[in-house]
């Protein structure tokens, strides 16, 4: 699988979606990607995983540092655990793979008896980015826990600058995306009916 082919995967698989979505930022959208219908297949997230690893090894070197993947809750889960399996295979240690879920109240958090601490060396893994905003998120309960982050990965990039997180940001492609804020969407005012994916149905 070539990086050029990621997005013909997933139109294979139906995981590109095309309608009336809310995004997690609170975004509209005329489509989704929809990861999970690809991840299912173990297989194919192997190498999915793999993909993105090599898009980190060939640009640098802090993979041979990390003992701790970070991902998100519930799309980052499956390619943090991947991920961490390729790293623990091709580096020889030992990486644990956790992941953050929101409570209660909406606040990312970690829950479930996960710990990091200052000795964890930590890559932050998502499926899609598309503002930057649960990375963030997920970047303030790392620190706050006094883990170091090194850097930032994720399947697809939905159109946003690299430059804009504070730590190198690694991804397999780039899509680019229309994203509506509310009050100027063309789909909401065509009245076409707006749909919630992904885990925060």
């Amino acid at each position: 699988m070539r990086n050029n082919s990621l997005i013909d995967l997933f139109k294979q698989y139906n995981a590109m979606l095309e309608g009336h979505f809310l995004l997690s930022s609170g975004l509209h959208s005329d489509k989704y990607l929809q990861c999970a219908l690809v991840l299912q297949y173990p297989d194919l997230a192997e190498k999915i995983a793999m993909l993105l690893f090599e898009e980190i090894k060939k640009k640098s070197d802090i993979w041979q540092r990390i003992n701790l993947v970070v991902s998100p809750a519930l799309g980052g889960i499956i390619i943090g655990q991947e991920m961490a399996r390729v790293i623990k295979t091709i580096a020889g240690c030992n990486v644990r793979a956790i992941f953050t879920e929101r409570d209660n109240l909406g606040q990312m958090t970690l829950r479930r008896g996960f710990e990091i601490t200052n000795k964890d060396n930590v890559i932050i893994v998502e499926d899609v980015v598309t503002t930057g905003k649960s990375t963030n998120e997920v970047i303030d309960v790392v620190e706050k826990c006094n883990g170091k982050v090194l850097s930032i990965a994720s399947i697809i990039n939905r159109s946003i600058e690299e430059k804009m997180f504070k730590f190198p940001y690694f991804y397999i492609s780039k899509v680019d995306i229309n994203n509506f804020v509310p009050e100027n969407c063309p789909l909401c005012k065509k009245n076409i009916p707006l749909v919630r994916p992904g885990s925060r149905k």
